[in-house]
């Protein structure tokens, strides 16, 4: 299945209710998402495109790091592992 912002303009209760139905469907799933901590919440694999090109692939713990943040997003983060999921959250730094 291909989804393209299936949580695009959805509360947060409703974002977390679509990508879990997905994540326990019994096919492969392709799900485009901007928000990267729902991203490391319910994915197996991330793909990172900057300026068109396949930037980085792999699994949550291994693509997402403070220095792709920096590189491709431009923002400065930390990330940690959540306990609630043990998966990486970003923590995005203003100012």
């Amino acid at each position: 299945m291909i989804l393209d912002e299936p949580t695009n303009r959805l509360d947060v209760h409703h974002q977390i209710e679509i990508l879990r139905m997905v994540r326990d469907l019994d096919l492969t799933s392709i799900v485009a998402l901007h928000d990267l901590n729902l991203a490391a919440m319910f994915c197996d694999r991330i793909l990172v495109l900057h300026a068109g090109c396949l930037f980085a692939s792999g699994p949550p713990e291994s693509v997402l790091t403070e220095d792709l943040l920096r590189n491709v997003f431009r923002v400065r983060a930390g990330v940690t592992t959540s306990p609630h999921h043990s998966r990486p959250h970003i923590h995005f730094m203003v100012g």
